[in-house]
């Protein structure tokens, strides 16, 4: 027996359409419809039939082996056979994440091909990998973001049993999975939830259209549309957590916020699994009550993206002052960062022409990310260009010490450890020409007004801009990335045997500077890391002897209360004594 429902109350009648039949469906409370099926099972075809149109996907699919358009298929989660019944994340204060796109991780661009890659994530010291999303979107490539079948795992990529094996190996590789999710938008190829109900609102506005219906006429049914895919992706699929895409683009007026309401339903799954799960928001709010505990007048997420810091670090880095990086690019900055995880926590913002953020009052490092590289940072640049095409090896190593010996959750992205050259740039596949059209012309518009050349934009639906996207493992037996990806490792192998690096305390980091010297040493417990970004040698002061642990480059010579450095070079100490100040 197999229960069809759906929720349509904007429908007068709905039919199943099951094997070429159409079925008549009861209508029930609250505006669901619903239907059982004694014939109907696993690997069987179907779709909802409203009021006599189109035959439509289900909302809550499982399964789009046609894509985004074609009829969905029965599911049944029991027949999977999982060997993870032992399996318990690390923390997620003890995390170490790789961020991922399927599509262009491997040559084939599958789970099952990203098997393969998971002795080498294990050997480079990750704990948890982040996928991008993978909820069915429109074509055979894409990012991810413009899903429109949020219960159903890419076709392309090999489906609900892809995903299944994958998480389940990962799992055995000692690995936590989180997943990626998007709940501001859908679509828009494929997105047929406003034929069923009030998914949308026009109440407010997105950059992708009218925003989703949070706290409207109907929002509590599509509350829990979104709760129910969280739920799922976490008990059925086995993930560990979930990355929520751009809470900022949230509207949501109502008592109890929708992300509220979603920690607290995952915290009960939680509870009941007897398995960590964790949630993590990306927010450019600043807006410490995202992950401040439910029981202090928080949301109680568990972590939040840190753009303050990547854009701090990223712009001392290569100089870039454009866009949002004109509130950055002084080392004043950098520290800020390090020791308040928010530069801007009231401050005037520049780029917003207003104050911005609020102080993290009493929050760890660990309720944040930092990181150099996403695939936002990367693939939202006109060219896709990485950070390796922006700064010489040098500046690449100083970044990597930063991230992975700051106080927050370090996160690097797919090739980012060694230096990967390919670009990661914003590719599509959409079927629709009008639709490809837009998306190209847009994308050309969209950086023309930043002074780029059209024809020097690559068309997101070239099939060329996904191929140049894929990662090319073949870099990793040449230099300079053989000696990227042995720094990595040995940075990743530090922080995991140090508890001063685990320490999520801000009140602890001790950070000087000097802007007219471009140096910077910050210190973790016992422990000082220092850089010279000048272009000349330079001496970078601390208070107390030290021995070096870790340099980037082999002339670092170390004085009772000084190390001299060469230009663009980073060096971490052991201080002998333990001393407060730097």
């Amino acid at each position: 027996m197999t229960l069809f429902r759906v929720w349509a109350p904007l429908a007068a009648n709905v039919q199943l359409l099951l094997d070429g039949s159409l079925v008549p469906m009861s209508s029930e409370q609250n505006g669901y419809w619903r239907c059982d099926c004694s014939s109907a099972g696993h690997g069987m075809d179907y779709a909802f039939v409203l009021d006599g149109g189109d035959a439509l996907p289900d909302p809550r699919s499982p399964w789009q082996p046609y894509g985004v358009h074609g009829r969905s298929r029965v599911l049944d989660h029991s027949r999977f056979r999982w060997s993870d019944a032992g399996w318990r994340p690390p923390i997620l204060s003890s995390a170490v994440i790789y961020e991922l796109h399927i599509g262009t991780f491997t040559p084939e661009g599958t789970f099952d091909s990203a098997v393969g890659r998971l002795e080498y994530l294990q050997q480079l010291g990750i704990t948890h990998v982040e996928l991008m999303p993978v909820a069915e979107f429109s074509g055979a490539w894409g990012w991810g973001y413009d899903g429109a079948d949020l219960f159903a795992p890419h076709h392309g990529y090999g489906g609900p049993d892809g995903l299944k094996r994958f998480v389940d190996a990962c799992h055995a590789a000692g690995l936590a999975v989180l997943l990626d999710v998007v709940y501001n938008h859908l679509g828009p190829s494929g997105n047929y939830l406003g034929r069923f109900g009030p998914y949308f609102t026009t109440r407010y506005s997105t950059p992708w259209g009218p925003a989703v219906n949070l706290d409207g006429a109907g929002s509590s049914e599509v509350r829990r549309f979104f709760c129910d895919n969280a739920l799922m992706w976490l008990r059925d699929y086995h993930f560990d957590g979930l990355r929520i895409d751009a809470i900022h683009a949230f509207f949501d007026l109502s008592a109890v916020p929708f992300l509220e309401q979603l920690a607290g339903e995952v915290k009960r799954l939680e509870a009941h699994l007897g398995r960590s799960l964790v949630l993590i928001a990306e927010s450019d709010l600043n807006e410490p009550r995202v992950v401040t505990p439910t029981e202090a007048g928080g949301y109680g997420i568990d972590a939040q993206w840190s753009d303050d810091f990547h854009h701090a670090l990223h712009s001392v880095l290569t100089g870039e002052r454009a866009g949002y990086y004109q509130d950055f690019g002084t080392l004043g900055d950098v520290g800020r960062a390090l020791e308040n995880a928010f530069v801007f926590d009231g401050r005037r913002s520049l780029f917003r022409g207003r104050p911005h953020g609020r102080k993290p009052e009493g929050l760890p490092g660990w309720r944040f990310l930092g990181y150099l590289q996403t695939h936002d940072q990367v693939g939202n640049r006109a060219k896709g260009e990485r950070s390796s095409r922006l700064m010489n090896v040098g500046r690449l190593k100083i970044g990597a010490a930063i991230v992975l010996c700051a106080p927050f959750i370090p996160m690097l992205f797919q090739g980012e450890e060694f230096g990967a050259d390919t670009p990661f740039q914003y590719f599509t596949n959409h079927e629709e020409p009008d639709l490809a059209r837009a998306v190209s012309e847009g994308r050309r518009k969209e950086f023309a007004a930043f002074g780029w050349k059209a024809a020097d934009i690559p068309d997101p639906q070239d099939p060329e801009t996904f191929s140049r996207s894929k990662i090319n493992w073949a870099e990793l037996e040449r230099e300079p990335h053989t000696s990227l990806l042995a720094w990595h490792k040995q940075l990743i192998a530090l922080r995991r045997r140090t508890p001063e690096f685990a320490d999520g305390r801000l009140d602890q980091v001790e950070v000087r500077f000097s802007e007219s010297e471009q140096w910077l040493a910050f210190r973790r417990g016992g422990y000082v890391i220092a850089l010279n970004l000048s272009q000349e040698t330079r001496r970078v002061p601390f208070a107390f002897p030290g021995a070096l642990v870790l340099a980037s480059e082999a002339d670092c010579i170390i004085h009772k209360t000084s190390v001299e450095m060469p230009s663009d070079s980073v060096a971490i100490l052991r201080v002998i004594n333990n001393g407060r100040d730097i």
